[in-house]
């Protein structure tokens, strides 16, 4: 069984994160309660360690946005955050929690003004001792009258993978099931699952998501990858971890010539997230909610 790994990248213990302690409500807004994790170390774990194959962001939303407004009426939005994939640091999720929590006391005299704060505070954090300047982080807010345009998708497009009766007993992600049919002529295509599932590495709860993966090139066995796919069932790992990791295998055994992985995970805690990693320049896809989501 693989398990939940207890450090980060830059040698820290996850357990010294908010994730790993309890932690009350905040009651005041506190932009260093932000904590940053560096995304470097598990890059160099499977293969990452010069140059990025790909490009992409995390796509968060946030449920549970609230501050005051000049005379102290609550004001109630959800939130989209989109992080650059090259952004030097991820954002620990139950860090960020407790700073959107922090929100729900101070005074705001417009929603833009709450908009231009969350970016400049994200921006921050994500950017903490890289040594460069920080880049651009999205923000958007809905407000109570936009939420009536909300589409719910059933499912990711795609052919899924799920029609498939494969033996499923791996303890962790095999690469080796990944393997593309060099002798055939390339194909197109999108490949979906709904059976992913992988870890917290600092309490091991589950994380639930639905997985597509579009690619050009040779033939993907959608047999193996779908093992591959859910051996990561017992697996530690954050959802951007995983994510980059499916990218990097699937690059490196079926050396497709494009390709892109998106997943959409479950809520937890009024967030969930949705990493996308691509190796070509492309529009970010659609911000679908899933039935799960």
């Amino acid at each position: 069984m693989s398990e939940p790994t207890a450090t980060s990248a830059a040698g820290a213990r996850l357990q010294d994160t908010p994730l790993g302690r309890a932690s009350a409500c905040p009651d005041r807004y506190d932009p260093g309660l932000l904590c940053p994790l560096p995304r470097a170390a598990s890059r160099v774990e499977w293969g990452c360690a010069g140059p990025l194959p790909f490009t992409g962001a995390d796509v968060w939303t946030a449920y549970e946005v609230s501050w005051l407004n000049p005379r102290g009426k609550p004001q109630v939005a959800i939130a989209q955050f989109t992080v650059p994939a090259e952004s030097p640091n991820l954002i620990e999720s139950k860090s960020l929690k407790l700073y959107l929590n922090g929100l729900n006391h101070a005074r705001f005299a417009s929603a833009e003004e709450v908009r231009a704060r969350l970016r400049a505070d994200l921006a921050e954090a994500l950017w903490r001792g890289s040594g460069q300047p920080p880049g651009t982080v999205g923000v958007r807010l809905w407000g109570p009258q936009e939420w009536g345009g909300a589409a719910l998708h059933a499912a990711l497009p795609g052919l899924s993978l799920d029609r498939l009766d494969v033996d499923c007993d791996d303890d962790g992600p095999q690469p080796a099931w990944l393997r593309a049919e060099a002798a055939q002529p390339p194909v197109q295509e999108v490949l979906t699952t709904d059976l992913f599932r992988s870890l917290c590495p600092v309490t091991g709860q589950p994380d639930w998501a639905s997985v597509q993966i579009a690619y050009t090139g040779a033939p993907i066995d959608q047999e193996g990858l779908l093992r591959y796919l859910v051996g990561f069932r017992r697996h530690g790992g954050f959802h951007e971890q995983c994510v980059e990791r499916i990218f990097v295998d699937l690059w490196q055994r079926c050396r497709p010539v494009r390709l892109a992985v998106l997943a959409r995970f479950t809520r937890r805690g009024g967030l969930d997230i949705n990493p996308w990693r691509t190796s070509h320049p492309q529009p970010l896809p659609p911000a679908l909610r899933l039935a799960r989501q």
